[in-house]
């Protein structure tokens, strides 16, 4: 299992390093370049057909669920990042899973610096990785968009550690009905920012596994060796009992 957890860590690597112009991570015709992993679930299989393209959109839905049963999901790209800048825009529709956890409303979020999919265990619900929190308006007071969340992760913002698990953004209360536009500026370990609707809402440095394992266990991915700073990773957009549609998801590389 170690040994195949270190395979895992090193295919992750990324392969480039120059900036590049802007790409196209989402063809708007099917799920190529992206792999799903749920709770449960053998890496590739598409619960439910949870994850799916019509009209151009990448969505999220659960129309086929008998029932949610903490069956979190993700889907991860097939290539790791380290230096970029991310663009998608977001909407949220309907309403949660009767059965998923209060706080899945109107929430979901895109994961970056994630291990990837190969190493996550079969009954592990999320990636230990760094999150842009995706949030609407629920009417019951102040909840913003653009939050950092810290699943087995920690990060430092001027020179401080911090190990809560939710970094809260400056971004406004967004109503659920609409797109919203995010950016995801990385530069490795050293700079993450975060912007939503053309403005900065957040910024912070040294993202890195935590050892304590507060929110999710990073002891697997510390013992097949891999390094506490966290400066590379997979991307992965949530599937946690709300539908959301995705679309515009591009990406350009930057230069160390």
């Amino acid at each position: 299992m170690m040994k195949s957890l270190a395979l895992a860590l090193f295919l992750s690597t990324p392969l480039f390093s120059c900036e590049s112009a802007w790409v196209s991570l989402f063809n708007g015709k099917d799920l190529q370049g992206w792999t799903p992993k749920f709770k449960g679930q053998k890496m590739g299989v598409n619960l439910h057909k949870t994850f799916r393209v019509e009209e151009g959109i990448l969505k999220c839905e659960y129309d086929q669920y008998p029932a949610f049963e903490n069956q979190f999901g993700h889907l991860y790209s097939d290539l790791s990042y380290s230096h970029f800048i991310l663009r998608l825009e977001y909407k949220f529709v309907g309403k949660m899973m009767p059965d998923a956890p209060h706080y899945v409303n109107l929430n979901s979020g895109l994961m970056f610096h994630s291990q990837p999919p190969q190493s996550i265990a079969l009954a592990q619900a999320f990636p230990v990785s760094m999150e842009f929190q995706f949030l609407a308006d629920e009417g019951k007071g102040p909840r913003p968009t653009g939050n950092v969340c810290t699943p087995g992760t920690n990060l430092e913002i001027d020179g401080k550690l911090v190990t809560q698990h939710i970094v809260k953004s400056s971004a406004e209360n967004l109503p659920a009905d609409q797109w919203v536009a995010i950016e995801l500026e990385v530069h490795g370990n050293d700079l993450v920012i975060h912007r939503v609707n053309g403005k900065e809402v957040l910024r912070y440095q040294k993202p890195q596994l935590d050892p304590q394992g507060r929110t999710e266990s990073a002891e697997s991915l510390l013992k097949a060796g891999a390094p506490l700073q966290l400066s590379f990773g997979h991307l992965a957009l949530q599937a946690e009992g709300q539908p959301v549609w995705f679309r515009n998801i591009k990406l350009k590389q930057l230069s160390k």
